[in-house]
């Protein structure tokens, strides 16, 4: 009975440190400045900086980032053009081209024609309007998301932990974050299987849960990549605090499920994604509720490792 109670808690305080990032976005920048000014004014009262450190200081801070401006220009990107014009498309500009060729071929009381002209037509525009709108600002959206989804993290990190402890070489953070793309790829993939499975209820509960713990990765993992954790660490981490990891997600896996369209819930995800990145920084997570750990992520590391282990070693043993 304990053991539920640690559970349940765990899972309630990861909701609410799930959306402290909504509060906290409106005044991080506020007490950065205020972080930054206390720091100058230290320094100044140390070492007198010459009037070109001075104007070098001023441009650095005018060139770093803000975390609400960067988070408006996310929304901006993905939910007032992206979403919208998907929107706009399929709400306004369809149904308008529809009535008026209805319109059109009502003169000659030609309605069985129209319809007929309607159903090749429809998916002629829509195709066209995928290739040469959708398509092209789904991939600048996800490129400049990178970015900005980095901005947002380092800002945050460096206010509230200071500099960043990353890993020791190059190689082996490139590594690290290739690894880790493939491990959420099939993450994901294994979250699919599991809606699929011929069990009422419990399929779509377990795709759930695989997607509270994959959010909670991507929120989590700006900061503990910051900190210097390996991608085993991460995953061990989640998976012996399930439950806290499973609350923390669960806000974003809901919202990002309700829409039908799979960009609708991209575009859902992108929008609200910076809100959790800056949870994810501030949250302490808790450690009570770890008696039995939740494996989930062992199968996909396995077919990872054979993966690699086939292409990438294969090739480095008949290089060598």
């Amino acid at each position: 009975m304990d053991h539920i109670k640690d559970v349940l808690s765990a899972v309630l305080n990861g909701i609410l440190d799930s959306l402290r990032g909504f509060v906290l976005i409106f005044t991080l920048d506020r007490q950065i400045e205020l972080q930054r000014s206390l720091k100058q004014e230290r320094r100044s009262k140390i070492v007198r900086r010459s009037q070109m450190n001075s104007l070098e200081t001023v441009k650095e801070k005018q060139e770093e980032p803000r975390i609400l401006h960067r988070t408006l220009q996310c929304s901006l990107l993905n939910g007032g053009v992206f979403c919208l014009s998907i929107f706009a498309f399929n709400g306004i500009v369809l149904p308008l081209i529809e009535a008026l060729l209805t319109f059109s071929f009502s003169f000659g009381g030609q309605l069985n024609a129209a319809q007929w002209v309607w159903s090749w037509t429809a998916p002629i525009l829509s195709a066209t309007f995928s290739a040469l709108w959708i398509l092209p600002l789904f991939v600048l959206s996800k490129f400049v998301n990178c970015f900005w989804f980095q901005d947002i993290a380092d800002a945050a990190y460096k206010y509230s932990r200071g500099r960043p402890q990353l890993l020791p070489s190059i190689s082996k953070m490139i590594a690290d974050m290739l690894f880790s793309m493939v491990i959420q790829a099939l993450f994901l993939v294994q979250a699919m299987i599991m809606g699929l499975l011929p069990i009422a209820l419990f399929n779509g509960l377990l795709s759930m849960l695989h997607l509270c713990l994959l959010y909670s990765l991507y929120s989590f993992e700006y900061r503990w990549f910051n900190e210097g954790w390996e991608l085993p660490k991460r995953l061990t981490h989640i998976e012996n605090h399930w439950p806290y990891f499973c609350g923390f997600g669960l806000p974003l896996a809901l919202l990002t499920s309700m829409p039908s369209s799979t960009l609708v819930s991209g575009c859902v995800f992108s929008v609200l994604f910076p809100f959790f990145i800056i949870s994810g920084n501030e949250a302490q997570p808790a450690t009570r509720a770890r008696n039995y750990p939740l494996r989930l992520f062992s199968p996909v590391v396995a077919l990872a490792n054979t993966i690699f282990n086939r292409t990438i070693g294969r090739n480095s043993v008949q290089s060598s």
